[in-house]
């Protein structure tokens, strides 16, 4: 087994040398040799999944699929949160060369929920992070993507891995062309500067390298001196992609511009076969560019136009709405299943689909028979009662019902959420001491304060305040509710308004 453990590793190193070809290669060998891994579906998904991301680098979509399916079955045998959410990465990134930009965001929120299961962050789950906003990038939503790459750092921080191996240089030159398409060169420049500037070509390759090259030259196109010749970076490179290729030619393209060879660059440009690496609106960009560096004006404000077209007709600043659309969908689902499992036993609130106090205190009292020590919180809302007033007890229930979703997505898995009455919730945290429990607390206020009420209840934002206390085995259940009951309280009078 750690044989197998060693070649599907290799899989990933090559992957990062942007070997897609060996890959593929290397995990039908690893799979014909040994289907079964040995009995370990966490390293059979992983080596499909790793097979999967080569094909899409490759743009073998039609072989895609399978590998797909393949990959699903193994991770349905296995608990692997990190594997999920880089299943979700990749299975998006296909949906969406699909055509099905629904199916690739639903994917995408997916994966981000099965990493926050994530108890102890591994490489695993940097790399899905990454891979996440990669996608997340691909499809034009660069200020998500941006969010999620300091995401994937966080947890590269935490698993002890190198955090500038998770700077993916080529989602952060997307974001900064972007800001340019949107009329903001002076934030294109400070994102590419920051880039180029910071980063050795020492400690990167494959295809992170193709990116940097084209940040400094395409800083140079923009008239803005840089820290080193791009060249000494481009003239490394030997492109293994299609999308390698069309970034050295636009890289190329702009040192014709800022070398004020506008044919050159012209004839370049129009050799340039279009791919996801950039932005559509790149290639119309440069043409501008290129046109007012040989001083034919009219038709640089021509392309110039086309190019904001192209922005217009793309993804725009509903994203954020689009995702959180998606997601609320997605709870509905589980909420509606929650309901399905717990009506027969009458241990659910029916408003919210979470279990009710009945079914709490038989959870409680099952982990304390089995000698399991926990934290409980208990949860109150602030503004609840302007909401009521202002807006009726309808939207109250609605106010209710997206909290038990905010707070069911925040929490990880095993954790228990009931509701326990009017606007108070209760959770329970199985083995977790007060110290962790108060990173979890501390999260599920940050999930209720980030969520934009002002789209349902306008002028009456809500806020919660958690109480937690120890719930050993032998603690009378009440005693620990009161404990913590007392600290919400507490925490309630220092944080709303007088």
């Amino acid at each position: 087994m750690g044989q197998a453990a060693d070649d599907v590793a290799k899989l990933g190193i090559l992957l990062r040398e942007n070997k897609p070809e060996q890959v593929v290669a290397l995990a039908d060998e690893l799979l014909e040799q040994d289907p079964k891994m040995g009995g370990d579906d966490a390293l059979i998904s992983l080596a499909l999944l790793n097979k999967l991301g080569a094909l899409l680098n490759l743009e073998y979509f039609e072989r895609c699929p399978a590998v797909v399916d393949a990959a699903q079955a193994a991770l349905a045998r296995c608990d692997e949160p990190a594997l999920q959410g880089e299943f979700h990465a990749l299975a998006g990134a296909l949906a969406y060369w699909q055509g099905s930009l629904e199916r690739c965001v639903t994917h995408l929120v997916r994966g981000a929920r099965a990493l926050q299961r994530t108890r102890t962050e591994t490489r695993d789950s940097a790399v899905a992070w990454l891979d996440l906003a990669t996608t997340y990038s691909y499809i034009g939503f660069h200020e998500e993507a941006v969010v999620t790459v300091v995401r994937a750092q966080q947890a590269a921080r935490a698993a002890g891995e190198p955090p500038n191996d998770y700077l993916h240089p080529e989602i952060r030159v997307r974001h900064a062309l972007w800001l340019d398409h949107q009329g903001d060169t002076a934030g294109c420049v400070r994102e590419l500067s920051e880039l180029y500037d910071t980063i050795s070509s020492r400690d990167i390759g494959g295809f992170d390298l193709v990116h940097l090259g084209f940040a400094g030259a395409r800083l140079k196109a923009l008239g803005v001196a840089v820290v080193r010749d791009p060249m000494t970076i481009l003239g490394t490179i030997t492109a293994a992609t299609p999308e390698d290729e069309s970034v050295l030619v636009l890289a190329e393209a702009c040192l014709a511009i800022a070398a004020g060879r506008s044919a050159e660059a012209l004839t370049l440009l129009d050799s340039t076969v279009e791919t996801e690496t950039m932005p559509k609106a790149e290639g119309l960009r440069l043409r501008s560019l290129a046109f007012s560096a040989g001083g034919d004006y009219r038709a640089a404000v021509a392309a110039e136009r086309a190019a904001v077209a192209a922005i217009v007709n793309g993804p725009g600043r509903l994203n954020r709405l689009y995702i959180e659309g998606i997601t609320a969908r997605l709870d509905q689902d589980e909420l509606r299943r929650s309901v399905t499992r717990y009506s027969d036993e009458a241990h659910t609130d029916a408003l919210t689909g979470l279990p009710n106090r009945r079914h709490l205190e038989r959870f409680v009292a099952n982990l304390t028979t089995h000698g399991t020590s926990s934290t409980i919180g208990v949860a109150d809302l602030n503004g609840f009662k302007a909401v009521n007033t202002t807006h009726g007890h309808q939207s109250g229930d609605e106010v209710l019902q997206q909290v038990a979703a905010l707070l069911s997505r925040a929490l990880r898995a095993g954790d228990f959420l009931a509701r326990y009455g009017g606007d108070e919730f209760v959770v329970i945290l199985p083995g977790t001491t007060l110290a962790d429990a108060a990173e979890v607390s501390s999260r599920l206020i940050s999930a209720v304060a980030g969520f934009d009420w002002a789209t349902l209840v306008p002028a009456t934002p809500v806020s919660l305040a958690i109480g937690l206390a120890e719930l050993r085995p032998g603690t009378d259940f009440t005693t620990a509710f009161q404990s913590a009951d007392l600290v919400m309280l507490s925490e309630k009078a220092t944080s709303v308004p007088k």
